[in-house]
């Protein structure tokens, strides 16, 4: 049934006799459900002109037919080859350039002068299957998708201009058509293609989907009709650091709200004018949302930092925990980067010993994502293989909600350490066996001096809760802490030339100092621990 009624033919008429395509008439007439758009482009034609003759009728319309005179898919990583048939219901072949581009055979075509050939060319199937041929040599893995399309911003001011014509026109039969009356262009568009590019690639797309397909139109022939409005509504259009231009289709969107009909009608024609080429395809591509993968690593090295240590440009040391870990995940997940982070963090001389730290890898972009518990155990155990200095455990997939368990009251939980203490004066075992006495032992610490130069200078609380001693020589013995999360260990044993109080030596009198920390456990019940 066609949805257009007798109310409508006033303005079906006036459009398609300015340039205005079928799909386009359609949405300023306000037909909201999809099965209309969905019809293939000559017969909305046909039926459209079946629909405007009448007996009385001898207006000569200027129909559009379907574009393109032109399309150009710019910036492709491998580039389009062997590409043909890309025409409106198989009229009118595509054929590749000497110069890469993608032009039509097709001649004596009318691109619609609002939406700019986007209802037109790119909602047919052959176009889908171009797009799909992308996504699928693109070497994503992906149970459903969400397709995500960019229209140039001056398609936003051939539409207020196409809305001016008909509310103008309407008014005359005391009629109104409100802004929000029109159906959005991204909306129809979308009820063409989504049940086309689910049918093509055989997936659901789904709005909540961690996998995106995007493309991206630009029309170069027509950029400069939204330049008017900056003279007019220079607030509107304020340079940002990230955008290249200061078109953008919400900047161009306040200023539509702002101007006012009669200084719009001056500026820009109502009808707007009939280009000659049809949109451009900037970019298609595919992204997907990233992954995250969590454990507990044990560091047995005293030359080992957490992260790359580097210095003025110049890297320290070869590895580091961050890096024997994830490089191995980088490449099974075939992702672009990732992003570490754990439970706290030890010095590159200090050891994480007991069921080790917790940690979470947020992995960037990643073509593969599924992955059998098998595969993930064979991953921990290739990660462990590769080095004496790591090993890792609990490894799995995680959600990004869930690494917040692992940063939750952060500094209300414990650790658990072994020091190796120094003493300049000689002592005896009566000498140390005070400290297995004191409990929940409230220190002051101003940020030590050897991490000013990254934290900001402030005096923490921290609260020392039980320690026990193992005398082993005159100037040796060995102090088991369990601490609160945060508290700086070695300069509780030295004392930071008196940044933190009380410490080790003031207790005891003496110049202390520490030779070996070893981390015994850290108290955070995350990730989930794992059957071997």
């Amino acid at each position: 049934m066609f949805p257009l009624t007798e109310e409508n033919k006033h303005v079906a008429q006036l459009l398609l006799s300015t340039g205005t395509c079928p799909r386009c008439i359609f949405r300023f007439c306000g037909v909201d459900f999809h099965a209309p758009y969905k019809l293939p482009y000559k017969e909305l034609l046909n039926e459209l002109q079946k629909f405007l003759e009448t007996e009385n009728d001898e207006l000569v319309l200027e129909v559009p037919n379907p574009p393109p005179k032109k399309i150009r898919l710019e910036e492709l990583e491998d580039g389009i080859d062997g590409i043909d048939n890309l025409g409106q219901n198989g009229e009118g072949k595509i054929s590749v350039t000497e110069d890469g581009s993608i032009a039509s055979k097709s001649s004596n075509l009318n691109v619609c002068n609002v939406c700019l050939g986007i209802l037109q060319d790119f909602c047919e199937k052959t176009f889908i299957k171009k797009v799909c041929q992308k996504v699928e040599a693109s070497g994503f893995e992906f149970t459903n998708f969400v397709f995500s399309v960019s229209f140039p911003p001056q398609l936003s001011v051939r539409e207020h201009a196409a809305w001016l014509l008909v509310k103008q026109e309407m008014g005359k039969q005391s009629l109104s058509l409100g802004r929000n009356e029109i159906v959005q262009l991204k909306e129809a568009y979308k009820w063409i293609t989504h049940p086309l590019f689910s049918e093509e690639l055989g997936v659901p797309i789904d709005g909540k989907s961690l996998f995106e397909v995007s493309v991206v139109f630009a029309h170069p022939e027509t950029v400069e009709d939204c330049h008017f409005l900056r003279a007019i509504c220079p607030d509107c259009f304020k340079p940002a650091k990230n955008k290249q231009s200061v078109f953008t289709r919400m900047a161009v969107m306040k200023a539509l709200n702002k101007i006012k009909e009669e200084d719009f009608r001056k500026q820009f024609p109502c009808p707007p004018n009939s280009p000659k080429a049809v949109c451009t395809v900037l970019e298609i591509e595919c992204a997907h949302g990233a992954v995250f993968v969590a454990g507990r690593y044990n560091k047995y090295s005293r030359n080992l930092p957490q992260t790359p240590w580097i210095i003025d440009g110049e890297r320290k040391l070869e590895s580091s925990v961050e890096e024997l870990i994830s490089d191995h995940l980088l490449t099974v997940f075939k992702a672009e980067s990732f992003n570490f982070s754990s439970s706290g963090r030890e010095d590159v001389d200090v050891r994480t010993l007991g069921n080790g730290r917790p940690f979470a890898i947020e992995l960037v972009n990643p073509h593969r994502i599924h992955f059998t518990s098998q595969e993930i155990k064979e991953l921990q155990q290739r990660i462990n293989n590769s080095s004496n200095k790591i090993q890792v455990r609990d490894l799995q997939l995680v959600t990004r909600e869930a690494i917040g368990h692992m940063k939750e009251g952060e500094e209300e939980k414990t650790k658990t350490y072994s020091a190796l203490i120094w003493t300049n004066k000689a002592i005896q075992r009566k000498d140390i066996e005070f400290l297995d006495e004191i409990k929940d032992l409230k220190i002051d610490q101003k940020t030590p001096l050897r991490v000013l130069h990254r934290r900001p200078l402030a005096v923490r609380t921290r609260i020392i809760h039980s320690m026990e001693t193992c005398y082993v020589d005159e100037h040796h013995f060995r102090l088991y802490l369990k601490t609160q999360a945060g508290t700086y260990i070695k300069e509780f044993v030295h004392g930071d030339f008196g940044r933190t109080t009380p410490n080790i030596g003031s207790l005891m009198d003496v110049t202390a100092d520490i030779l070996e920390l070893d981390v015994e456990s850290v108290d955070v019940d995350w990730p989930p621990a794992l059957d071997d």
